[in-house]
């Protein structure tokens, strides 16, 4: 039917002419109750907002000499962490002449990302950032 001919059906209701599918030929509208329609709009955006889970990112700091039981401590935290779904940031400072043996925590990160390889991706691998070597893991999806 023809715009002003919906329009008048509408106003004639005391309701609202809303375009459902203004891209359509011709154009799709509907005649309802914009204010209600706006409401219940936002409750299910409030309902869907209340499901979601806030995936926090929490940190791991390794060292450059860290021993074996204080890397198994570490890396069990972070089992942990990834088991919550959380992801895991896992960091080492190089202090002072440590800037020398970047090597090192390449292999501190590949070793840690290995242990970590069964319950975790890789999101971003071991990358220098100033004086901080850092590697982000995500938990695996859940089939």
């Amino acid at each position: 039917m023809p715009a002003a001919q919906a329009r008048e059906k509408a106003y004639a209701k005391n309701l609202d002419l809303v375009k459902i599918a203004p891209q359509a030929q011709p154009p799709v509208c509907k005649i309802i109750d914009y204010g209600k329609y706006r409401f219940e709009q936002a409750k299910r955006e409030k309902e869907a907002r209340k499901n979601q889970k806030v995936v926090e990112i929490k940190e791991i700091r390794l060292s450059l000499n860290i021993g074996e039981n204080d890397f198994q401590t570490k890396l069990n935290q972070a089992m942990k962490f990834l088991k919550n779904g959380n992801k895991v940031k896992a960091s080492i400072r190089f202090r002072g002449r440590e800037m020398g043996h970047q090597d090192q925590g390449h292999v501190i990160m590949t070793r840690f990302a290995e242990a970590c390889a069964e319950i975790a991706n890789v999101e971003k691998p071991a990358k220098l950032e100033g004086r901080n070597m850092l590697m982000f893991l995500a938990p695996k999806p859940v089939k």
